[in-house]
C-alpha cells in the first residue's frame, strides 16, 4: 500500500517526466519506470516514506523544468533536500565528461546516508540497462560506479554490496 505522499510523488515525477515526453534511452519505455524502479529497490531495504517520494522524483529537477524550490512546495524540505542530493551539480559548461562526474561525486560524498541509499538504488537499475544495452558505455559508467561507491559506503549495506557485485568486471567480454 502506498502512503499519501508517495502516491503524490509518483503522480507528479510521472506528470514531470511526461509532459516533455521523456523516455528511456534503450527501450523506449516512459521514464518513469526508472524511478519506480529504483523507488521498489529503495523499498527492499530500511527505508522511510520520504524516501521512497525523493526515490521518484530523483531526477525531476535534473531532466524537467521542474526546479528543486517546486518539490519543496509541494512536498517540503526533507523530500526537497534528499532530491537536491540526488541532482548532479555539474553543468555542461564544467568540462568533459569526467571533470563534471567528478563535480557531482564530490556533492555526492557529502550526502546523508538516506540519499546515498537512493544513490545507490539509482545505480542498480542504471547497470542492469546500461550492461545490458550498451556493451561499449559499460565499461566508462562501469569506472565511473567504482569511483561513486568508494562515497556511497554510508548507504544502505546491502544495496552496496549488490552494486559493488555489480561493477565487477565480467569475465567472456
Amino acid at each position: 500500500m502506498r502512503s499519501e505522499v508517495e502516491q503524490r510523488a509518483l503522480a507528479f515525477a510521472s506528470e514531470a517526466h511526461g509532459s516533455i515526453d521523456q523516455r528511456r534511452k534503450y527501450t523506449g519505455e516512459p521514464y518513469i519506470v526508472h524511478p519506480v524502479a529504483v523507488a521498489e529497490i529503495v523499498r527492499s531495504v530500511p527505508h522511510t516514506d520520504a524516501m521512497i517520494a525523493a526515490a521518484l522524483l530523483h531526477d525531476v529537477v535534473e531532466d524537467t523544468p521542474v526546479t528543486i524550490e517546486d518539490i519543496r512546495a509541494e512536498f517540503g524540505k526533507d523530500i526537497a533536500e534528499l532530491v537536491d542530493w540526488l541532482t548532479d551539480v555539474s553543468r555542461p559548461g564544467d568540462g568533459n565528461r569526467r571533470k563534471r562526474k567528478h563535480l557531482d561525486l564530490l556533492h555526492t560524498a557529502k550526502a546523508p546516508a538516506a540519499a546515498k541509499t537512493i544513490k545507490l538504488a539509482d545505480l542498480i537499475d542504471n547497470t542492469r540497462t546500461i550492461s545490458a544495452h550498451d556493451p561499449s558505455f559499460w565499461p566508462v559508467y562501469r569506472r565511473e560506479m567504482e569511483d561513486l561507491l568508494k562515497v556511497l559506503i554510508e548507504g544502505d549495506a546491502s544495496l552496496w554490496q549488490k552494486a559493488a557485485r555489480q561493477a565487477r568486471p565480467r569475465q567472456g567480454r
